[in-house]
């Protein structure tokens, strides 16, 4: 059994960010657009689709059909 901390990544750091390389290709799925980290909503903004995509356990979920929409 491991003594590894569930909310760690492998290296013992918290999985609440994403890798700084990976924010740099990612675009927006709809609009082809460049997406900001909003660390504290764990969520990667899309501003002109009005969309907040979702992270999970550190991955990025890049579906429009999971994104939220920022008009609510």
């Amino acid at each position: 059994m491991s003594d590894e901390n569930p909310e760690s990544g492998r290296d013992g750091t918290a999985t609440d960010s994403v890798d700084p390389k990976l924010l740099e290709i990612l675009v927006c799925p709809l609009t082809k657009g460049p997406l900001r980290y909003d660390r504290e909503a764990q969520e990667l903004i899309s501003e002109q689709a009005r969309l907040a995509y979702p992270i999970r356990e550190g991955i990025p979920i890049m579906l429009v059909d999971e994104a939220r929409s920022l008009d609510d």
